[in-house]
């Protein structure tokens, strides 16, 4: 079962009282979310407030542009989104800004969503399944795989760390101390070892163990640095030779807080690795978000989580519908 379908399946095993906890977190969870976009997508919720749509005009869609634009979702998916929103106006005779609005969340919804559905899920069906976690300094990566692996203890999977970021010290005690919290076992060596060989004896570890998931930190790449980003793909050969078809997943973790620079990231990081999804964190932070649209539509590389706040369990699936109406409407309306 994937992580994905399994996740949304635990309130039917949780205690009555449970249950009642996740649905009105899961019912608060627009609302979050739409908090957390941060303060520029609130920003942005107001400067489409400032556009005048009184009339459908060419001045119109090039203030919607210049919006979108401002929200980092790029100059290609921006043109391609305005066409589609000013083509769908005259056809269904759109006039109102509500109206507009809803309509420009159900087009974004769309272009974030894959025509394969399971792009969006995260696969845990190996035995073991690999999880390789790359991204720059900063990004909160070794978070992430902390809430990550809370999340997979919560449905009965076993997962285990393995500190390949081993040109930092604090790195490897980040991780263990997320190791600890989540109650899940660290692979680690002395500081300077070679990662790929931590990865190796990680990877062993998990089979003579019994783990279902291994999970893989890797240094912060500076994606800048030719030799830095050769060396992750020696990690991910090393994974593949050890499990054919492994790592099942390449996860990019990004700040969403850095704009178009989170694009430049994923472009390179995809080059080397054959990155399979995106974590998109700080998303309770000043965040514009826009650039998940961005790296869907230039990339075609899917979204798949996302982290809206500092819990262990504010790592979420990523839903395109909730992030669009986030986005751009002023409440938890429908965007479709």
């Amino acid at each position: 079962m994937d992580w994905h379908e399994a996740f949304k399946g635990l309130s039917a095993r949780l205690p009555e009282a449970a249950v009642e906890h996740e649905d009105e977190e899961r019912r608060g969870l627009f609302g979050r979310l739409r908090d957390n976009i941060g303060k520029a997508g609130g920003a942005l919720r107001e400067h489409f407030r400032a556009i005048m749509f009184d009339a459908i005009t060419d001045e119109l869609w090039e203030q919607i542009e210049e919006a979108l634009i401002f929200a980092d979702v790029g100059v290609a998916a921006t043109v391609r989104i305005v066409e589609q929103l000013e083509a769908d106006a005259a056809e269904q005779h759109l006039t109102t800004r509500e109206e507009l609005l809803e309509r420009l969340a159900a087009i974004v919804a769309a272009l974030l969503r894959p025509a394969d559905s399971d792009k969006h899920l995260i696969d845990v069906s190996g035995e073991p399944t690999v999880i390789l976690m790359v991204g720059v300094n900063g990004t909160g990566k070794t978070t992430t795989i902390g809430k990550l692996a809370f999340r997979l203890a919560e449905l009965g999977k076993t997962p285990l760390m393995v500190a390949a970021d081993t040109f930092r010290a604090a790195a490897v005690e980040q991780l263990s101390e997320w190791a600890s919290r989540v109650g899940c076992e660290v692979v680690r060596q002395a500081p300077g070892s070679d990662p790929a060989a931590v990865v190796y004896d990680g990877i062993a570890a998990a089979r003579s163990r019994g783990v279902d998931v291994v999970i893989v930190d890797t240094a912060g790449r500076l994606h800048t640095q030719v030799n830095l980003m050769n060396e992750l793909a020696k990690v991910r050969r090393v994974i593949e030779k050890q499990i054919p078809g492994a790592p099942h997943e390449t996860l990019l973790v990004i700040d969403a807080t850095t704009g178009q620079n989170g694009l430049r990231q994923a472009q390179v990081f995809a080059e080397a690795v054959e990155v399979s999804g995106v974590v998109l964190t700080k998303l309770d932070g000043s965040a514009k978000g826009g650039i998940v649209i961005a790296i869907r539509e230039e990339l075609g590389i899917p979204i798949k989580l996302i982290g809206v706040g500092e819990r262990l369990e504010d790592l979420r699936p990523f839903d395109p519908d909730e992030f669009a109406r986030a986005l751009f409407l002023d409440d938890g309306t429908s965007a479709s």
